[in-house]
């Protein structure tokens, strides 16, 4: 039976990472899983297993996530990100092909790896997963509302990350949280939605520091990695996203798509942005391509 190991690692300007591993530490191909914004590893947890019988698989809760350590005010950035992305790579897969496989933040915190540290991930990565994300920052993003009424709501959204910043470690109240439960399921989910999925993003969510909440809004929203997309060695990949994604809506997955060579589209009736649990079968057999192109393309070399 497979089990799932927790660790932790320490990051060279200090903060803890929490991280959870499976499958054979000697498997062909590792696979990296990277969660969204204010959510953490457990999105995942429908594809660890199946994963984990084919390839090593690691999840990891991002600075000022889930069980990691609390986020700086000056390191909630992607920047930050993709450079933690490259020291966990060297702590827990020194050696041999990685797939990448990044959930909204987790993509782009990809997307900024390989703009950051293109060396690396020539001679690293074997494989692509872009799971509801975006290339181009806060661009396409209208909330499912019309655009006027999306251009007010960020101007409110952007004024109230720069209060949540200034919050560090404080973490929302757990009365809160599940106040905001109607919201979230609005925001992040389609149909159908299992009220579990819900209740684990919430949980995600109550974990997330005020910090980490509106410290990476700025730098969420700024971000524009297409030119990164189209200049990246050929590797399997593939792009999903939710038909109903109020978040990174299909035109973000398409431009990511056009951008990245020989990338596969796949579009989710009816889906919102969390995908991993809304469609997981659908996700899970993406990722397994992925995987086992990655994993073929090796043997061959």
């Amino acid at each position: 039976m497979t089990t799932v190991e927790q660790a932790e690692i320490r990051l060279s300007d200090g903060p803890r990472l929490h991280l959870r591993t499976a499958g054979p530490p000697g498997a062909p191909v590792t696979v990296v899983l990277l969660h969204g914004w204010v959510l953490d590893g457990r999105t995942w947890h429908r594809q660890v297993l199946p994963l984990a019988e084919e390839a090593r698989v690691v999840t990891y809760d991002a600075r000022g996530h889930g069980r990691s350590s609390s986020v700086e005010r000056g390191s909630a950035t992607l920047d930050q990100l993709g450079d933690d992305l490259a020291e966990v790579l060297r702590a827990v897969a020194p050696s041999g092909p990685v797939v990448l496989a990044g959930h909204s933040l987790g993509g782009m915190t990809i997307m900024e790896y390989a703009h950051r540290h293109p060396a690396d991930f020539a001679a690293r990565v074997g494989g692509l997963f872009f799971l509801s994300t975006t290339a181009e920052g806060h661009t396409h993003t209208v909330y499912g509302l019309p655009p006027r009424v999306a251009h007010l709501i960020r101007a409110a959204e952007m004024t109230g990350a720069q209060l949540l910043a200034r919050l560090g470690g404080w973490r929302p109240h757990r009365a809160l949280t599940l106040a905001l439960r109607p919201s979230l399921r609005w925001l992040l989910f389609g149909h159908p939605c299992d009220p579990a999925d819900v209740h684990l993003t919430t949980k995600a969510v109550a974990r997330a520091s005020l910090g980490s909440i509106g410290g990476f809004r700025p730098s969420v929203g700024a971000q524009a990695r297409l030119e990164t997309l189209a200049a990246l060695p050929t590797v399997p990949a593939a792009v999903l996203v939710g038909e109903r994604d109020r978040l990174t809506p299909p035109v973000c997955a398409v431009s990511i798509a056009q951008a990245l060579p020989g990338a596969a589209l796949t579009i989710c009736p009816g889906a919102g942005h969390m995908l991993m649990l809304e469609r997981p079968d659908v996700v899970t057999a993406a990722l397994l391509g992925v995987v086992r192109a990655a994993a073929d393309r090796h043997r061959r070399a």
